[in-house]
């Protein structure tokens, strides 16, 4: 299998099957285009978090009894898990390339290729 092969079949899988590999800086530009949507994708999420958040809190304080603290478990526990969710998915979003670095992908697939390749039987 060829390597243009298998980024097709790489681009599929991330949804981008409409898209032709004839040219490695078409491969890139698409690449970096799904980059920029998942960090689109985080940005609007956490836009949404900072506003829905902002309106629960609006909310909670206006239901507040008299002399009752602000600070109770139960205002706050949306703002947690669904903060623990946007952590995640900020972490999907920007962590691989800080730990394996922006090429990690490309040098893997030549690796296991000349790994395949030295293991043939011709």
């Amino acid at each position: 299998m060829s390597i243009e092969d298998r980024m097709q079949r790489r681009m599929e899988r991330r949804g981008t099957n409409n898209f032709s590999t004839s040219n490695p800086n078409e491969i890139k530009y698409q690449e970096a285009l799904n980059r920029v949507k998942r960090i689109k994708g985080f940005y609007t999420h956490a836009l949404v978090y900072v506003v829905i958040n902002i309106m629960i809190i609006i909310v909670n304080i206006q239901n507040l009894n008299e002399g009752e603290s602000y600070f109770q478990f139960h205002n706050f526990f949306t703002a947690f898990f669904w903060g623990i969710g946007l952590l995640a998915h900020g972490l999907s979003v920007f962590l691989p390339g800080m730990i394996l670095g922006n090429d990690w992908e490309e040098r893997k697939i030549k690796e296991l290729m000349d790994k395949e390749k030295n293991n043939k039987w011709e």
